[in-house]
């Protein structure tokens, strides 16, 4: 396009009047012809890209899944901050831990989910006052006097355990119809309210179901779209007969009542499933023996949108012994059992536990029943039991007070029984969920998730972009603004594929920048699920885009990226991998007659772990089967397709 001397004076001419004082430019117009002559440059068009945009334009860093002194197990551990605490916390605030030692994010969140647990809500604070109405039941007065003795991590493990055995003491429980627990709730949504900034942190209310069978895990995290004139309607829902259920089920129809009584809205978030025994992800019943109909499948896809693939107890995207093939697929396992560790893990069990199995199981489900229960976005959180929600590994802090930094958190195992281990060093400096919100609202990120248009990161901060469509050619990519072309041409992550037309192998739009503060990047990598014409699941993961000049070898392996990481001086450099990396891929084994899904995972370079940072910075030999170093790496929400009817 060629644009005259004479359009480019009056362009000239109208951008310097921005610095010419008001008196002189009342005298000195600008030309009457220059808004036509920009009006016929650029037909009609704002010359600025950004004018109208409607998307997102970052993504928001938060945590769903913060617990504070009011959650029974953490207070019990020695947890002693409250709500205003984590608010401060997470906003950027230093404050000072339960043990005594100051700490700060290096950057604050964006919006946080306090999300205690429901159940007992309030209870250990009573407890450690002694509260007398407490003190009156013997086991009470015995969990009191042991806590002030200085035994609470074994007066935790004593809690957690009666109560995922259904054993907890009657006279102790603070059920939801009690003056207790509906003070406490009230507590925890005047806090949100006080500490919810609209447009700079937005702090969501919410809380944790806390489904336990015999120790398997089957939690959920609730968030509230909601203000406190609709949250305060209904206290939370609990696990704890006759008013509350373990069952999903009656969660589902709670959130029901719920939205019918106030007109609000509620969403729930799967919690990470790697303790839960297999029961997390059903393929023919569920952990009762009921068998999945249209109204399971229907419910859960309709109220779970979301899935909680990382955090401090371990990570649940892939297992290496239901992907073989994938040699990133064995990344903080945990696989030792059960929350109590009472029953032994199987390898039967994996398959109900892990993210991408769950993702393949829902394709089966949907041929059987009509509905995909498990079409999930994905996030990472931290379950941190600390009131401090830290995901970065130079400043972790630990799943529960008893973990926080010292030189002998390493050291001794955080559960172990005859069925298992779980050893001190185990537990992961993780995750975060980056959710892409047009604005920093509790309405414009709960929409967001509830869309599905969310990631999950093992803590660090990268972007990532991923679209899918049928017609993206590189120069997509390359225009430098990728989002333009994926929302006008396709569909985010999150969502599915349009409607296939003519012969085509969809496109993906994939683009990934690396933490401003952190590592640079290893490799991103699409990882692809499908159900074959035999009704069998297949997986496969793709290196879509890499840094350096590295050619895939025999098999089509990608060489490893290399490792800077100095354990001595728990450091790296960025003299290896790529700031940014992203490309446009096409699937060249696409089948149009089969269900599919496609997720990006990206993957950074060595780092050093937690682990070796504490052994550093204590001056400690690092534990044996410690990890030296890790690859932080982020899950997209996955992008599906349906064949056409």
């Amino acid at each position: 396009m060629h644009i005259s001397k004479a359009c480019l004076t009056a362009i000239t001419l109208a951008t310097s009047l921005s610095v010419v004082t008001a008196p002189l430019m009342a005298q000195m117009p600008p030309p009457a012809d220059a808004d036509k002559v920009l009006a016929d440059a650029y037909q009609g068009k704002s010359y600025s890209p950004y004018a109208g945009r409607g998307f997102p334009s970052r993504p928001l860093w938060g945590d769903t899944h913060l617990h504070t002194a009011l959650s029974m197990d953490a207070g019990a551990f020695g947890n002693r901050l409250g709500l205003e605490a984590a608010y401060q916390f997470a906003r950027g605030e230093e404050v000072v831990s339960s043990n005594g030692t100051p700490v700060k994010l290096s950057r604050p969140l964006d919006w946080l989910v306090i999300a205690d647990h429901s159940d007992n809500m309030g209870f250990f604070p009573d407890l450690l006052a002694g509260k007398p109405h407490l003190l009156a039941d013997p086991t009470g007065k015995d969990w009191y006097d042991r806590v002030q003795a200085g035994d609470g991590v074994n007066v935790a493990l004593e809690i957690i355990g009666k109560f995922s055995q259904g054993q907890f003491p009657e006279a102790l429980i603070y059920a939801p119809d009690t003056t207790s627990y509906k003070s406490v709730w009230k507590e925890t949504i005047d806090a949100a309210e006080k500490y919810n900034d609209p447009g700079d942190f937005t702090a969501f209310i919410g809380f944790e179901w806390t489904s336990l069978v015999k120790g398997n895990n089957m939690h959920r995290v609730v968030v509230y779209r909601d203000d406190a004139d609709k949250a305060s309607q209904m206290v939370a829902y609990t696990t704890t007969p006759p008013q509350g259920s373990t069952n999903p089920r009656d969660l589902w129809k709670w959130m029901a009542q719920y939205e019918e009584k106030t007109g609000g809205d509620v969403l729930a978030i799967a919690h990470n499933g790697n303790l839960a025994n297999g029961i997390m992800f059903p393929l023919q019943a569920q952990y009762d023996g009921t068998a999945l109909d249209e109204t399971y499948v229907n419910q859960r896809s309709l109220w779970e949108p979301l899935y909680e693939v990382t955090q401090i107890k371990g990570d649940g995207e892939a297992h290496s012994l239901l992907s073989p093939d994938d040699e990133f697929a064995d990344y903080e396992t945990w696989d030792a059992g059960n929350l109590d560790l009472s029953e032994a893990k199987t390898t039967e069990m994996l398959a109900g536990e892990y993210a991408r199995e769950a993702l393949k199981r829902g394709l089966v489900i949907e041929s059987r029943l009509g509905t995909n229960p498990f079409k999930f976005g994905q996030i990472g959180s931290t379950d941190s039991h600390t009131s401090l929600a830290t995901a970065q590994e130079d400043n972790f802090f630990g799943k529960h007070t008893g973990y926080e930094p010292g030189p002998e958190r390493m050291n001794h195992p955080m559960v172990k029984s005859d069925k298992g281990i779980i050893e001190g060093w185990q537990p992961a400096a993780s995750g975060l969920a980056a959710v892409w919100a047009a604005e920093n609202t509790r309405e414009a990120i709960f929409d967001a998730m509830a869309r599905k248009e969310v990631y999950a990161t093992t803590g660090s901060r990268m972007g990532v972009r991923f679209f899918g469509g049928w017609d993206f050619v590189e120069d997509d990519f390359n225009s430098r603004s990728p989002a333009f072309a994926g929302y006008k041409k396709g569909v985010p992550m999150g969502a599915d594929l349009p409607k296939r037309t003519g012969s085509k192998a969809p496109t993906f739009l994939v683009y990934a920048l690396r933490d401003p503060v952190g590592a640079n990047l290893d490799r991103i990598q699409i990882v692809k699920g499908w159900l074959d014409a035999e009704g069998k699941t297949r997986e496969k993961v793709y290196d879509v885009v890499w840094s350096g000049d590295r050619k895939p070898g025999a098999g089509g392996k990608l060489p490893l990226v290399g490792n800077t990481v100095d354990a001595r001086a728990a450091n790296f450099t960025n003299t290896i991998g790529a700031s940014e990396l992203g490309t446009v891929w096409s699937d060249p084994d696409f089948d149009s007659k089969q269900k599919a899904f496609y997720y990006a995972r990206v993957i950074e370079i060595p780092t050093p772990r937690w682990s070796t940072y504490d052994a550093f910075r204590f001056d400690i030999p690092i534990p044996e089967g410690a990890p030296v170093s890790t690859q932080e790496r982020a899950y997209t929400s996955p992008i599906w397709y349906t064949p056409d009817a």
